[in-house]
């Protein structure tokens, strides 16, 4: 689109479905690496990515040719294939459904690249789901507690 111009930055946040800790400290660099590939390969940017053993935080600087729910299905997807692939894991992968989207203005952006590199000292402290509640109530995003990411019953 001629004389479009945007700055859309946001971050993703999903989980390994049951929030398993499947994602293993020997390949989750590989994994930022692939995905980083995907957002690349849809002309979008990779701000920042890290992971946790049962979810991701991706921030991402993402051009408008493309839905929010589009790019997450196809990251996913592709990388869910990529860890079979590699047989990274000696059970099945999957990632859970659902994601969460949260917009940044610029001026926040170096905030949430720190606070997603020190995802692993972070959750020294908070788990998963007390940070995932946190950030729908603080960006005010109407929820729902049984469609929170769930734990195998």
């Amino acid at each position: 689109m001629a004389n479009s111009y945007t700055q859309i930055h946001i971050q993703f946040v999903f989980a390994v479905k049951y929030r398993e800790a499947l994602i293993g400290i020997d390949w989750k660099e590989r994994l930022h690496q692939y995905i980083t590939g995907i957002f690349q390969e849809n002309n979008h940017k990779m701000l920042q990515i890290n992971s946790m053993p049962d979810h991701i935080h991706i921030l991402g600087g993402m051009r408008p040719h493309q839905s929010v729910s589009s790019l997450i299905q196809n990251v996913k997807t592709e990388s869910s294939k990529w860890i079979k692939a590699n047989a990274f894991c000696s059970q099945p992968f999957s990632w859970q459904e659902g994601y969460g989207a949260f917009s940044y203005s610029k001026s926040q952006v170096s905030d949430v690249v720190r606070y997603i590199i020190n995802q692993e000292k972070h959750h020294k402290k908070t788990t998963f789901l007390e940070e995932y509640r946190k950030f729908l109530t603080l960006f005010e995003v109407d929820w729902d507690e049984r469609y929170i990411f769930k734990e195998l019953e």
